[in-house]
């Protein structure tokens, strides 16, 4: 099957058990699931039954896509992502972005977790993404390109929205939100970084690391699907840490990216897809 036969399929499953057409589609990062708790009239899918989606095997990662109303605005939440080190393709890692496009979903705001690669962000700070690194030994359009999908060569100057990130950057100062917005870095992992590596992500103009994300983004500029990201800083500058640490702090720090990202929405609702 072609690539745009597999996202047919994998929508005809959808649409056929899920009554909402999502507008919004946000993906949540790891310890950050609690969030889908907020929607209501939810329905929800796990990645397992659904036609060419792999298995999420992180922890903190449940599995499934869940549909529902935040505040009004029909969204679908990602309740765990895919990533490069779990031994999966890029391609397989951003197959269901380029679903929840198909089924109708206009912006995307993706979350994760990151570690701080300057001295002044701290545990549970929110990192408004402005640009990124890709250090990633792949790229999620590497292969044969459907030009019905979007183009051979997607300019990636403009990945994220300004917009959205001075709404961000507004809203995080009147509510008392401590925010930055800066660079993120995608390593591939699943082993953190050493304190030269570190180093160099510092000089190459990174602000903060984290291991998933920027596949993601690159298939929504290919897409033509309006996208954001903000990062909870898990782990201070060359402090040792553990999953279960970084699942904790992104725990802690959940009800203020909520705050932001339910701020916002108004203003993604308004905007709509460009």
């Amino acid at each position: 099957m072609h690539k745009l036969e597999l996202i047919d399929d994998a929508v005809r499953f959808i649409r056929a058990r899920v009554s909402i057409s999502p507008r919004v589609g946000i993906i949540l990062g790891t310890g950050l699931s609690g969030f889908a708790e907020e929607l209501t009239e939810k329905q929800e899918i796990p990645y397992r039954r659904i036609p060419h989606f792999v298995e999420s095997t992180v922890a903190g990662h449940p599995g499934k896509l869940v549909f529902g109303f935040l505040d009004g605005i029909p969204v679908v939440m990602m309740a765990g992502r895919f990533h490069y080190y779990e031994g999966y393709t890029l391609q397989e890692v951003t197959f269901p972005v380029r679903v929840l496009k198909y089924l109708g979903v206009e912006r995307m705001m993706i979350t994760n977790v990151s570690g701080a690669l300057r001295q002044e962000y701290k545990e549970g700070d929110i990192l408004i993404v402005k640009d990124h690194i890709n250090l990633l030994p792949s790229n999620p359009l590497r292969g044969p390109n459907d030009e019905r999908i979007g183009p051979r060569f997607p300019d990636m100057t403009q990945a994220y929205d300004q917009e959205i990130i001075s709404k961000a950057e507004q809203l995080g100062r009147s509510t008392n939100l401590k925010v930055h917005t800066g660079v993120y870095v995608s390593m591939p992992g699943p082993s953190l970084e050493t304190k030269a590596e570190r180093r160099f992500l510092q000089i190459i103009g990174a602000d903060a690391v984290g291991m998933s994300t920027v596949p993601e983004v690159i298939v929504c500029k290919h897409m033509g699907l309006p996208v954001n990201v903000f990062s909870i800083i898990s782990n201070e500058l060359n402090k040792e840490t553990s999953m279960e640490e970084v699942i904790a702090v992104a725990k802690s720090g959940e009800p203020n990216l909520r705050r932001l990202i339910k701020g916002l929405l108004p203003a993604v609702n308004e905007i709509r897809g460009n």
